[in-house]
């Protein structure tokens, strides 16, 4: 039988090394591949129509064309934002919102504005509330790069408007900033403030199809929560990042400051107890699976692509999850031992899913891959089983049998088991 053949644009060991133990064989990205895992930065060529270059059907790619709509924290938002606006014109119980005009069911991004274009509802906004901080991100710079906190107006003065008459001073695209509400209750685990990176694996965006892996993991800050406004500037007390908490004092290089998913659910178990952890993480997915479908219209949906993301979750002192954002290219470096073998574990799984063990890609048929492929994932959202679950409860409530709640809208905060994990 034919072996696969791979590029990489990575010489990273967890790629490899999972690679080699299939007994593909490596070529170039321009040879005859059957399997790339391709940078980002490749992706725009690949798919170029100016490039010429189509893939056959026995070639899979990593990225989808235009996962930007998604993975830049601007365009995630703007789409997050329509998405929540169709559903309201479309009078979706889903955009039912509370008294504030806050939305019940899809608040889960931070009041967010982009800079310069929305400078002046972001002014009205900061006088309404002039004691919030705010989080400002260069688009298009490398994670951690260029993050800083806001609380005065005066921080912002290069996007103010001139002196000498009413239009904005043109800044360049590298001056473009994402600035939103900071989280400044978030739940503290030994005085310090952590993240979620979980990973969730895309096959198809219509119908959306998608996986949420269990392993997991938190970061943890070195230096333990302040919130006061002269510990602003100091980014290991703000910033979960890796890349710049290793550059602390306080780093331990054995755990890397990170728990594992499973440790902090076992932990929120035994000080908030059960029900409240199995909600968090309810909404968890829920927020995932939604902030996919708000993309799900205008992401090009090759069928040769699929896509793992890093989503970035903040968990709130309510114990209430707010989506950060979104990454294309997880980082793959390990920082410990225990993260090598997660994240090769992480690969192995992605791969068996995507191409199932011992056969040749083949995008001619569905990706329906055997659940003892599916290794440390779980089936989060199948759309071609949420549309048959609906049509079953409406075939029921038809009948007399079914509750009338069902009626064209499922419980909206616990979807079932057949169409959720």
């Amino acid at each position: 039988m034919a072996r696969v053949k791979y590029a990489s644009d990575f010489d990273k060991s967890v790629l490899l090394n999972n690679f080699d133990a299939r007994g593909w064989v490596q070529v170039t990205p321009d040879d005859d591949w059957n399997f790339y895992w391709a940078g980002v930065h490749n992706i725009r060529n690949i798919f170029g129509v100016e490039t010429g270059f189509r893939m056959g059907d026995d070639q899979v790619i990593n990225h989808f064309p235009n996962h930007v709509e998604l993975t830049r924290k601007d365009l995630m938002v703007k789409n997050i934002k329509r998405y929540r606006k169709e559903l309201e014109k479309d009078g979706s119980q889903l955009a039912e919102k509370d008294e504030t005009g806050r939305f019940v069911h899809l608040d889960f991004i931070p009041l967010t504005f982009m800079l310069p274009a929305d400078y002046n509802l972001f002014v009205e906004e900061f006088r309404k509330n002039p004691n919030t901080t705010w989080i400002m991100k260069p688009c298009g710079k490398a994670r951690g790069i260029g993050i800083f906190l806001v609380n005065k107006l005066s921080q912002l003065k290069k996007w103010s408007r001139d002196g000498k008459g009413n239009s904005f001073v043109a800044p360049t695209a590298k001056e473009t900033y994402v600035i939103s509400k900071y989280i400044d209750n978030p739940l503290l685990i030994g005085g310090k403030k952590f993240d979620l990176r979980l990973y969730v694996l895309v096959t198809s965006f219509r119908p959306l199809k998608c996986y949420m892996y269990k392993l997991g993991f938190c970061r943890f800050c070195t230096v333990k929560y302040n919130a006061s406004v002269n510990e602003l500037d100091n980014m290991f007390v703000h910033l979960t990042n890796v890349s710049i908490q290793k550059q602390g004092e306080d780093y331990n290089a054995v755990h890397g400051g990170k728990w594992t998913v499973e440790n902090l659910r076992l932990f929120l178990e035994g000080t908030r107890g059960k029900e409240v952890s199995d909600k968090l993480f309810d909404e968890i997915n829920w927020l995932t699976v939604h902030s996919l479908k708000a993309v799900a219209g205008v992401i090009s949906n090759d069928r040769h692509c699929f896509e793992c993301y890093g989503y970035d979750i903040i968990i709130d002192d309510n114990l209430k999850p707010w989506l950060i954002e979104v990454n294309a290219s997880p980082s793959l470096t390990s920082t410990t031992s225990s993260d090598r073998i997660m994240k090769y574990k992480l690969i192995s799984d992605v791969i068996n899913i995507v191409i199932p063990p011992g056969e040749l890609p083949d995008v001619r048929w569905c990706k329906v891959p055997a659940k003892e492929h599916y290794g440390n994932f779980y089936l989060l959202y199948d759309e071609d089983l949420a549309q048959a679950d609906l049509l079953n409860q409406e075939i029921k409530v038809r009948a007399g049998a079914g509750n009338a709640m069902v009626r064209g809208a499922r419980d909206l905060r616990k979807p079932s088991q057949a169409t959720w994990k």
